[in-house]
């Protein structure tokens, strides 16, 4: 059985080896350099821990680590255009380096390039039922991101409505990732069930631990700015509880903030910030994540493999949800 570590490094090389692609190369050029534009490669490495849990010959999930890895970065890649984002991963989004007519065609390739590489998973009914469970997880992926679109335009988002977004958007690929990891050494199907109910809750607690880093953790660590989803008048649930909890002036002020765009954004910013720290809100915050994160361990426990092959899978949650970064 492989260490993370062991793992990522196998990913990489299998990912450098795997020819996606060079000519033309105004069609490839883009995806290599976002394919080796750095990331946490989290989604492959789930994708391969699903298949360690069953199995120590792992060559068959591979083909899908790469799909989702893939998948992951072709849908960064269109988020950028539709959200007009300059940068990603600190370097110039696709559009911005190549151009938006190569962020749309290399995308679509990109989509295209990850079935071929599911293709590649195992025998006919293994592919067949990765191409169903990958078609459900792509669409809600999409339904996730139009949910996001909507949001920035409507004023009655509740909490569930952005939970239900988040668990689409971000969640629906990781339990995808590590269910599919599963099938391709044949776990049965209901493990594999139990991995994407892991794999979802871990998603929303990932999603609500980058919410709070975003508004509240350290920019030397986090690595990027703070507060871009205030400045942005993002509906995380930071602000949506918020909005719950806050009444008078508090509340006034709140919506005051929360849909304009003044000119000094810092100073926004800060104030927001400070409502949110009065209300206790990195607390309810904390409070949900752990109330997810339990919901994962939770499917964990009743995957039936000894609990020696569940702790790489069980650490690297742990990693996630206490990073800085």
């Amino acid at each position: 059985m492989r260490a993370l570590s062991s793992l990522r490094q196998a990913f990489e090389q299998y990912r450098q080896d795997y020819e996606l692609g060079q000519e033309p190369t105004g069609l490839y050029d883009p995806i290599h350099y976002i394919m080796s534009n750095g990331g946490k490669r989290l989604r492959p490495l789930l994708a391969l821990l699903g298949a360690q849990l069953f199995r120590d010959r792992i060559d068959p999930a591979f083909p899908v680590a790469l799909a989702v890895e893939v998948f992951h970065n072709f849908s960064l890649v269109h988020d950028d255009i539709m959200d007009e984002a300059p940068l990603r991963r600190g370097k110039p989004a696709v559009h911005s380096h190549f151009g938006l007519n190569a962020g749309i065609l290399s995308g679509d390739a990109m989509l295209i390039l990850a079935y071929r590489c599911l293709a590649e998973a195992g025998d006919a009914p293994t592919v067949s039922h990765l191409l169903r469970v990958f078609n459900q997880v792509a669409l809600e992926v999409c339904e996730g991101q139009q949910y996001d679109v909507d949001f920035e335009t409507r004023r009655d988002v509740t909490i569930p409505n952005y939970i239900r977004m988040i668990e689409l958007k971000t969640a629906a690929l990781i339990g995808g990732s590590l269910e599919m990891g599963a099938v391709t050494v044949g776990a049965p199907l209901k493990q594999a069930g139990y991995l994407r109910t892991f794999g979802r809750h871990i998603g929303i607690a990932f999603q609500l631990q980058d919410d709070i880093l975003d508004t509240f953790g350290d920019p030397e660590q986090f690595g990027k700015r703070v507060g871009g989803d205030i400045a942005n008048n993002k509906k995380t649930f930071l602000i949506l509880k918020a909005q719950q909890l806050a009444d008078g002036q508090d509340a006034q002020r709140l919506d005051e903030l929360m849909s304009g765009k003044p000119a000094d954004e810092e100073a926004k910013i800060a104030e927001v910030t400070a409502l949110l720290r009065k209300l206790k809100i990195p607390e309810w915050a904390e409070k949900l994540k752990e109330k997810y994160q339990q919901q994962a361990f939770s499917a964990l426990s009743l995957v039936e493999v000894e609990g020696a092959r569940k702790q790489p899978l069980a650490d690297l949650a742990k990693q996630l949800l206490s990073r800085q970064k």
